[in-house]
């Protein structure tokens, strides 16, 4: 198959591409050309300084040939998916939008953007969605800003809105890896609230999983929770993990008996995806890569 990658440099986005290539697929990952990442020869960079989010210009080399998939990596919020939309409607079959769990009601409880009481047992793929739209609006600088416009749930709406264009949405957890969040701060700042709940995925295997959701058929028209298929609690994580040293921040502060905490399982249903790296190995490997870089 051919696939196109919108931003596939970063943290996630090289997982995809390299699982992509070994499987035999051909990519074109289309980005600014600052960040470039170790990825195979065969694949194909378009770089377009474009291609900052919100990415809103898609050339026209970018469908020729034309990607049987699109996996957007980077969608913002409502113009930028529209134009996503608009740009791979009657060139490619199916565009995997990236999402979060931010989009739950839950999460705005947990922030106090949402009034209510809390929202106990797992978030579903059809648990209740937040009301108040722009979670991070108010920590932008300025209407120019892409945290002004930032809405998940309005980049879902456009993506499941074609009849003929397969969207697929995937609702990511807290991603660790050697990359990003390395020194695991969101398990260590949250040690004072050791019954808390926030469903994590390992870089590795969440890359899986949006792979997964680009070739597989039954994936058309649906939504995924992606994640650990258990949630530990805080507690649960720090008795896996050796003792940090130094002062750890705390934890962003927020309603803590609000867990964040995903049933995925059906991505494991319907696709048939599992794990691709353990969770004893993904956190050796985060720790390793961390070391690595200081």
């Amino acid at each position: 198959m051919r696939v196109l990658v919108i931003g596939g440099t970063k943290f996630i986005g090289p997982y995809v591409v390299r699982q992509l290539a070994a499987a035999g697929h051909q990519v074109t990952v289309y980005h600014r050309g600052e960040t470039e990442s170790d990825l195979p020869a065969s694949v194909r960079h378009v770089r377009d300084a474009r291609a900052s989010r919100p990415v809103l210009i898609f050339p026209g080399l970018l469908f020729d040939p034309a990607p049987d998939a699109v996996i957007h990596m980077i969608p913002i919020g409502e113009h930028d998916a529209r134009a996503a939309m608009d740009a791979c409607r009657g060139h490619a079959k199916r565009l995997v939008a990236i999402s979060s769990g931010d989009v739950y009601r839950a999460y705005g409880r947990f922030t106090g953007l949402e009034p209510g009481p809390i929202e106990a047992g797992l978030l579903h793929e059809s648990s209740p969605l937040r009301t108040v739209l722009h979670p991070y609006r108010r920590q932008a600088t300025s209407p120019d800003d892409w945290l002004y416009w930032y809405e998940k749930i309005l980049v879902e709406r456009e993506a499941l809105s074609d009849p003929v264009l397969e969207g697929v949405v995937l609702r990511l957890p807290k991603v660790y890896g050697p990359e990003e969040n390395a020194d695991l701060a969101t398990v260590y700042g949250a040690r004072d609230h050791p019954g808390w709940r926030w469903t994590h995925g390992y870089v590795e295997n969440v890359a899986a999983a949006i792979v997964l959701a680009a070739l597989h058929p039954a994936a058309a028209g649906r939504v995924y929770n992606v994640g650990e298929a258990y949630t530990p609690t805080v507690g649960e994580r720090l008795a896996s993990l050796p003792e940090r040293s130094g002062n750890t921040p705390d934890a962003t502060p927020g309603w803590f008996e609000q867990d964040i905490a995903y049933d995925t399982s059906r991505i494991r249903q319907e696709l048939g995806y599992e794990e691709v790296v353990s969770y004893a190995e993904g956190l050796n490997r985060t720790r390793l890569g961390s070391e690595l870089r200081q």
